[in-house]
């Protein structure tokens, strides 16, 4: 049976945080019982109610596990949230036919939900992508002894312990080291900070002079190369690469050029081929 559901006010965690946190440990915790059989319930009647009392009562779980993430500065309501919505997630696949307590059941989804919130937004570009990155991300700074560079030994170390290579380890040691920079000034800096900001002294390569007559250059000669390569080839071969590839906006096709000539479509597909080859080989010579 299917029962529709009414929204409880304090339980908000973007609003008064120890407001909520009192409210859900007045949630009683579980038995195994109670819990078998609203998990049954909810597999077998999809009833929405025990889903209910089945999120409540692990709403203090998801606290103290978002707690563990608070150095990460980003707020605690939240990491609870995100935390919630992957408890919501454990609770709809929980298998209580398994033989497993929900709340070792969910620890993987709240912690996923969380840890995928936290990559999105500790920088503003995402700091890790990969398996080893994000591995790395939750578990080096704890492994971490003291506040200064990791020594090779140190290194080798971690990387031995979390399955990673020790390239990754120095790569994700810069990336918690560095921090984000605008391009430009914030609009309420003083003269000093926004003149250094990067807008004011990174060099824009598009806009000099020698590089665009060298561009210039290089193109010009390569057109050239290109027209006088094409004079080598038979008169036939000309005119499929400059129907096919020369003619700006009224490409032939492959049938268009059959019938001019008379043969079929693969055959001018192989012409088109051989006659690439060729003027690949008289530019390179």
């Amino acid at each position: 049976m299917k029962t529709q559901l009414q929204a409880i006010p304090v339980l908000t965690p973007g609003g008064n945080i120890n407001a909520y946190m009192h409210s859900v440990s007045s949630f009683d915790i579980l038995t195994v019982e109670r819990e078998q059989e609203l998990a049954h319930r909810l597999v077998d009647e999809d009833d929405l109610a025990s889903a209910r009392e089945l999120v409540l009562a692990h709403l203090r779980f998801v606290v103290h596990i978002a707690k563990s993430y608070n150095g990460y500065g980003l707020n605690l309501g939240d990491l609870i949230q995100e935390g919630n919505v992957g408890l919501m997630k454990a609770v709809k696949r929980f298998d209580p036919d398994k033989g497993v307590r929900l709340v070792s059941f969910a620890v993987h989804w709240i912690k996923a939900e969380i840890h995928e919130y936290i990559l999105r937004n500790w920088r503003i570009v995402k700091i890790a992508t990969t398996k080893a990155q994000r591995k790395l991300f939750f578990n080096l700074r704890s492994a971490k002894k003291h506040l200064a560079w990791l020594t090779n030994d140190e290194a080798s170390a971690i990387a031995n312990d979390l399955g990673v290579a020790v390239k990754d380890v120095r790569h994700m040691e810069g990336r918690l080291s560095s921090y984000d920079v605008g391009f430009d000034a914030p609009a309420d800096a003083d003269d000093e900070k926004a003149n250094q900001a990067p807008a004011y002294y990174l060099e824009d390569h598009s806009t000099d002079p020698a590089l665009a007559a060298e561009n210039k250059q290089w193109a010009d000669k390569q057109t050239n190369n290109l027209h006088a390569a094409l004079k080598l080839l038979d008169e036939r071969s000309q005119d499929i690469l400059q129907s096919r590839w020369l003619n700006d906006g009224n490409k032939s096709t492959l049938h268009e050029l059959a019938d001019k000539y008379q043969i079929s479509a693969e055959r001018i597909r192989q012409l088109e081929k051989n006659a690439m080859n060729k003027l690949k080989g008289f530019m390179e010579s």
